[in-house]
This record gives C-alpha cells, structure tokens and sequence, in this order.
C-alpha cells in the first residue's frame, strides 16, 4: 500500500502480515489514530497470529 494512502483504522477484522513488516502494531501507521485507540505492538515474531487487545482485530503472520 501506497503510503501517502491512509487506510481507516479497524475497518477490517482480519489482517494478513508478512514477516517483512514486522514490528507490527495495531492501529497501523497508516490509519489514523485519532479515532482508534492507543497504538500496541503484537508479538508476531514468535507466533503465527496476534490479536489486539483493544478493537479484537486479528493479525495473521502469512509467511
């Protein structure tokens, strides 16, 4: 995705990760934060998929 693109944060439930964009977090730097929540890091070095504590949006390593 383009970054001069934003995205809406928490539009979707369901996110597909590559192991390229890891550290990720939740909401992505590409969605704003000021109608989301607090920005959190998930641990998806170490498992296949993470979700946020705060919206429940789950993040899926695909690779």
């Amino acid at each position: 995705m383009s970054a001069n693109v934003s995205r809406s944060a928490n539009s979707e439930r369901t996110y597909a990760v590559k192991r390229a964009d890891l550290p990720v977090s939740c909401p992505a730097p590409d969605m704003p934060l000021w109608n989301s929540h607090p920005r959190v890091y998930l641990p998806l070095e170490d498992q296949p998929e993470a979700r946020c504590m705060y919206c429940g949006a789950l993040y899926q390593r695909v690779d």
